[in-house]
């Protein structure tokens, strides 16, 4: 295929997408980045390399983002990108109407690597596909004494490789190509009711060979979302912890009125980030104790944090969270792009049992009741049907962008906080010998917090437009009483901070 023919393939945006465009903002730029620290400083020229030949295997990472009259789209583009020294806060903005880029951006500084994307790109399972490739490819040229193939690691058999893992199935499974929400959900009920029990007897089998996290729950993203992210859903929530999708209707107003948290914004609009790092392995052994998964025991400390500040404990009684949920582990995928959907928990204090162990079972029951393949599909299928209907099809983009604005703004006057638990990561050697923590966050509309464990070593990144962080504070005091070993690190947000940087 010649460069020129290349350069002008094309996808429309898939449908978790939309609404980062038109919901970005100077506060919430609706990018997530993912870290990894290395036990040695960066070499920048390795990491070039590295960064070329994971560049090749992912043909979605080429794509720049276009604008129709009636819809935005991916087009592949003969751009290269630079890995460059750490010099921008955390999730500067990336995407700008006027300018034709990358979607994506790679920094190093010192002994970290980090990733940041776009969530209108990936979510947050297919970021960290691209990052663990990067990682991958950087250490075998760093310690080739140590990568798969030499004296001290050879080979494993060909049948102990597992399928659609790293760079083998790379090149394969991430092309520029129609989203897997078009695949999934936009084919008559009829075909989906005759596939739905082969889907799920596959899913079961087949997620845990696409997917490189391993929580039972596996929610992403987004995010995202997410938020979503979409990380993963995003980014895992997708993926950042992200929003609802795009074709939604406004949801209609809370039965209850949700306690919002509010604070003095940051200076610059920059995302305020705070990091807990603790062991992972007691913090699973208190989740399984009370009866729910990681994801949903993490969300309730954060609803007893919220409480325990003194504008949680005046405020409204009901808290309310966004989590994204990777489909690929209910609907077979590798594709990169954003796949994932969000459900949203919540708890009243004052109304029954309000022991940390209680609200986080109840948080369980309803996020499980809520993500399951049927459930999913039949959501989807509905908010599709909408996003596809002839007037919605006919809506100029710019009035879209300006009806999704709206959408996204009444959806956050309904949420507490936006959540995005990767999981546990699994790299292959040699990165996995040379990695220690691993971080995940997103830019924040609102309080929100993202969860990645690699080893033993889990961290909680908190994310927020205000400068306060009380919350944080709170949660690590609770972690701390129940026994876990917590380290604080907090980036600097104002004036004050920002000033001790040139001393």
């Amino acid at each position: 295929m010649s460069p020129q023919r290349h350069r002008r393939r094309w996808v429309r945006l898939d449908n978790a997408s939309n609404i980062f465009l038109a919901a970005r903002s100077d506060v919430d730029t609706k990018v997530f980045r993912m870290s990894a620290e290395l036990d040695h400083e960066v070499d920048p020229a390795l990491l070039q390399q590295a960064l070329d030949a994971t560049f090749e295997r992912f043909p979605l990472y080429h794509a720049v983002l276009r604008r129709g009259v009636f819809w935005y789209y991916l087009q592949d583009s003969d751009l290269r990108p630079v890995a460059e020294e750490e010099t921008e806060h955390s999730c500067a903005p990336i995407y700008q109407a006027d300018r034709r880029t990358l979607l994506f951006r790679v920094v190093h500084h010192r002994r970290r690597v980090s990733l940041e994307v776009f969530h209108a790109l990936s979510d947050g399972t297919g970021a960290l596909w691209f990052l663990t490739d990067l990682l991958d490819a950087y250490t075998r040229r760093r310690f080739p004494e140590g990568a798969p193939g030499s004296p001290e690691h050879p080979d494993p058999p060909p049948e102990e490789v597992p399928a659609g893992d790293g760079a083998q199935a790379a090149e394969e499974v991430h092309e520029l190509t129609t989203d897997s929400f078009a695949h999934y959900f936009r084919r008559r009920r009829r075909a989906r009711r005759a596939r739905v029990s082969h889907e799920e007897e596959f899913s079961r089998e087949a997620a845990p060979a696409v997917l490189r996290v391993e929580e039972a729950e596996a929610v992403i993203t987004e995010g995202p979302t997410a938020g979503s992210p979409t990380a993963g859903s995003s980014p895992v929530q997708e993926g950042a912890a992200p929003p609802p999708a795009p074709w939604a209707p406004a949801a209609p107003p809370p039965a209850r009125r949700v306690h919002r948290v509010r604070g003095t914004r940051t200076p610059d609009h920059r995302t305020r980030v705070l990091e807990l790092t603790m062991p992972a392995r007691p913090v699973l052994a208190l989740a399984k104790h009370e009866g729910a998964a990681m994801s949903m025991y993490l969300t309730a400390l954060f609803f007893a944090a919220i409480r325990r500040t003194p504008a949680g404990a005046a405020g409204a009684a009901t808290l309310t969270a966004s989590v994204p949920v990777n489909l690929r582990q209910f609907f077979p995928s590798t594709s990169a792009r954003n796949f994932f959907a969000t459900i949203t928990v919540e708890h009243t204090y004052g109304e029954g049992d309000d022991s940390l162990g209680a609200v986080a079972r109840r948080l369980q029951e309803s996020f499980s009741a809520e993500a399951t393949p049927e459930a999913l599909e039949e959501k989807l299928h509905r908010l599709i049907r909408v996003e596809r209907s002839p007037f919605a099809r006919i809506v100029p983009r710019p009035l879209k962008d300006t009806l999704l604005s709206l959408v996204n703004r009444a959806n956050n006057r309904s949420l507490t906080v936006a959540i995005s638990n990767l999981g546990r990561v699994t790299l292959p050697e040699p990165a996995a010998s040379h990695v220690g923590r691993m971080l995940f966050h997103v830019s924040a509309a609102r309080p929100q917090f993202c969860a990645i464990s690699h080893g033993d070593l889990l961290t909680i990144s908190f994310t927020s437009p205000f400068v306060e962080n009380d919350h944080v504070r709170e949660y690590a005091r609770l972690l701390a009483e129940a026994g876990i070993e917590v380290s604080l690190a907090a980036s600097r947000t104002t004036e004050a901070e920002l000033a001790e940087v040139g001393r």
